[in-house]
């Protein structure tokens, strides 16, 4: 199966944590309309440190979605792919 995927990492401080996940489920619905995969992981150890993980079938389908998205993620163009084992 062909997949491939962008990482973003953020900080978020305490005080906008209730605003960062509003944008977290915005970014999630954009990117199921744009037929790709999100979703975020926070460090257990770090409260407030996360990384937000966009999937899709295909680099077109995941560079259209980034293209489009309302909110910019820092380094589009770093895309992975998945390794067959």
């Amino acid at each position: 199966m062909s997949r491939v995927l962008t990482m973003h990492r953020k900080i978020v401080p305490p005080q906008d944590r209730r605003n960062y996940m509003e944008r977290l489920r915005a970014k999630r619905d954009y990117y199921k309309r744009a037929n790709c995969t999100f979703w975020a992981c926070e460090e257990m150890g770090l409260p407030g440190a996360f990384l937000e993980f966009f999937e899709a079938p295909d680099a077109p389908t995941l560079t259209a979605a980034h293209a489009a998205a309302p909110e910019s993620i820092v380094d589009p163009a770093r895309i992975y792919k998945l390794v067959e084992l």
